[in-house]
């Protein structure tokens, strides 16, 4: 995860004056093709720069740093919702509530940035999900204060140590994508030329030689983990790793790490429960702006407040990965309005 200070200073100019030049009639019933969702304007910029948004529609409940819904010709949109759980789950909600939109048939890509787990990508790296994790819903001890054979703090709600499987739950720990619709984004967009700088090849050039994290960035099905929290760290990759691997039954691979996605994901199940839209049709993609834990040059303080080789690669490789599958959509509609049936196992 890249530092909310830079990102912050970022969104404003990202997103002022862009979608904001055309309106559209309050009575007329809007139906996407295919909701963009961004969390911040850096991840916007790209999409409005290269998109042809011709409609701005004003929704109530909406961030009012981000007040608008742009969407295209070719039925295209995208909102902002601002970065952490509460700013996504309230905009979404209102987003999926809204009494203009009829979402029935809508594809949702959520595209952003985030933390990568250097193991599995590296810097400008894009990984559609399977499996979405709360890395939030736990309990957690200051490693000071544990037992002294414990590795770390963090263990399952309900239970009494790590490793241990929780014994009750919110409901919203675990995710799991309609993953036929996750191979189908993943070999449209597998072959989208990434975007790379000389910044971010320095930066992975201090891992081992033809590791993952030295390579150059790909496109992967890998999973994401969520949290208000921005860590950063080898000891809590590792924890969030087991806790990821606890809650699936081993399924689940943490790739990425960021703080909305599970929120957002419940805003979209709870209206997709009350008829409102297709959750079969939610995909999220996450790209790699930095590493969740230290390099062999780095401490994980250094990672979380200096590095930011990767920030516009992964801006830029968000908007270029998923457009390639928006585009899809919105340009052979008939091959994706009636849906993509989850895989029978």
């Amino acid at each position: 995860m890249i530092t909310r200070s830079f990102l912050t200073a970022l969104s404003a100019l990202a997103v002022a004056g862009s979608a904001n030049a055309y309106t559209t009639d309050k009575h007329t019933i809007i139906t996407p093709k295919v909701m963009i969702i961004t969390m911040f304007g850096g991840e916007a910029k790209p999409w409005l720069d290269e998109e042809k948004f011709t409609r701005s529609i004003s929704l109530p409940g909406l961030n009012p740093e981000y007040p608008n819904m742009s969407c295209t010709n070719n039925d295209v949109c995208m909102v902002t919702t601002a970065m952490g759980y509460a700013n996504a789950a309230t905009t979404l909600t209102a987003v999926a509530f809204n009494s203009r939109l009829d979402l029935s048939h809508t594809y949702f890509i959520i595209a952003g940035v985030g933390g990568v787990e250097p193991k599995y990508g590296t810097l400008g790296s894009a990984h559609w999900a399977r499996y979405v994790i709360d890395g939030g819903l736990l309990h957690r001890i200051d490693t000071r204060q544990t037992p002294k054979t414990w590795q770390h703090g963090v263990f399952e709600l309900g239970s009494d140590a790590p490793g241990k499987k929780p014994q009750w739950h919110a409901g919203t720990e675990v995710y799991h994508l309609n993953e036929a619709l996750v191979n189908q984004a993943y070999t449209i967009s597998k072959s989208v030329k990434l975007f790379d700088t000389p910044q971010a090849q320095k930066e992975r050039s201090t891992f081992k030689a033809n590791s993952i994290a030295a390579s150059k960035p790909r496109v992967s099905i890998c999973d994401t983990l969520s949290s208000d929290t921005f860590w950063a760290g080898s000891k809590i990759a590792q924890a969030m790793q087991k806790h990821a691997a606890l809650l699936t039954q081993g399924k689940a691979k943490i790739c990425t790490t960021q703080m909305e996605d599970n929120a957002s994901l419940t805003a979209l199940k709870r209206a997709s429960q009350a008829n409102r839209l297709d959750f079969d049709r939610v995909l999220v993609l996450r790209t790699a702006s930095n590493f969740d834990q230290e390099t062999p040059e780095s401490t994980p303080l250094t990672t979380l407040t200096q590095s930011k080789a990767g920030y516009k690669p992964a801006t830029v490789n968000a908007y270029r990965v998923a457009h390639a599958v928006s585009y899809a959509i919105s340009h052979h509609w008939s091959d994706w309005k009636d849906g993509i049936k989850q895989q029978v196992k």
